[in-house]
């Protein structure tokens, strides 16, 4: 039975009101709350206990699997190592992500380590959002790593998400791209206070005719710092492209860095990035609309997010 904070959580991190339908997998506080699997999509724990294999088979189209963490313990720093074997010619959902409630001035994160293995052919959504939330003093650290493996023709869209409320994170991406597959990864972190947050992006071109997009936004609000690493190496014929933006409010400091590196003389890589504040002429536009400076402040950052 989900509590209200359960409910509440899970909302935020995965827009679930209640126990999904489908295949699942619910981590509460370090342990399995709720599993279900499909005919399609199974789902154990690993050999260790450590986390969970979840195995997609060939060909299973139109389907998802939820996998959320919540962590509302006082204390507790949830580690957990996830497998998900995606087979080929396959095209799912997968929704992760995780919510922390503070409710105390003790510390509390999660560092979910997942590897994905991505079969020749198969398509992947995978969508992840990290909220923390309470009236508590504790640190909130989320620290993802996220592994990727394409085959051949593979294509995988990710779909990162941080927008407050967590006092320091420090995500890796990492991916590996054979023949003709495809990998589009979109960003998006907001911090404000303090906060810190570190992005680490590492990607391999190694197959003939693969192609990566990654996409950074960023909003950094009050004394917070944004860091962003983004490498893309190329060693076949290959397109890849960095985008960065950010935005800077109050006292933010913001470092970006893109690097390509081309291994292969018919490679194709571009970046651009850009950092500045929101201009007083868009202020003033919106605002004319009858928005107050803080709504227009808030449209803004809404709309660059997107």
């Amino acid at each position: 039975m989900l509590s209200a904070l359960d409910k509440k959580l899970l909302k935020a991190v995965a827009n679930l009101e209640d126990i999904p339908k489908g295949a699942y997998n619910i981590r509460k506080n370090g342990k399995l709350m709720g599993r279900e699997v499909s005919a399609n999509i199974i789902i154990d724990t690993n050999e260790d206990g450590t986390g969970i294999i979840v195995n997609i088979k060939p060909g299973t189209v139109n389907e998802s699997v939820h996998i959320p963490v919540i962590v509302s313990q006082a204390g507790l720093h949830d580690v957990v190592y996830n497998k998900f074997i995606i087979g080929k010619h396959s095209d799912i959902t997968i929704v992760a992500g995780c919510g922390i409630h503070c409710g105390s001035s003790e510390s509390q994160g999660h560092e979910g380590i997942h590897d994905f293995l991505v079969g020749r052919g198969a398509k992947v959504k995978y969508v992840e959002k990290h909220v923390a939330m309470g009236a508590g003093k504790g640190k909130r650290d989320l620290s993802p790593t996220t592994r990727v493996f394409l085959e051949e023709d593979a294509h995988v869209e990710m779909e990162l998400t941080q927008l407050g409320g967590v006092d320091e994170a420090n995500r890796v991406n990492e991916a590996n791209l054979g023949p003709r597959s495809s990998l589009l990864i979109t960003e998006r972190v907001m911090t404000d206070f303090r906060q810190v947050a570190i992005s680490k992006n590492d990607i391999v071109m190694a197959g003939q005719g693969s192609r990566s997009n990654l996409v950074s936004r960023s909003v950094i609000k009050g004394n917070s710092s944004q860091d962003f690493y983004a490498v893309i190496e190329a060693n076949a014929k290959c397109f890849g492209h960095i985008e960065c933006d950010a935005i800077i409010m109050d006292n933010g400091v913001n470092q970006t860095i893109p690097a390509l590196k081309a291994n292969h003389p018919d490679v194709e890589l571009t970046h651009e990035a850009s950092i500045g504040k929101i201009a007083n002429d868009q202020l003033t536009k919106i605002m004319s609309l009858g928005l107050t400076y803080d709504e227009a402040v808030n449209w803004i950052i809404q709309g660059f997010l997107k």
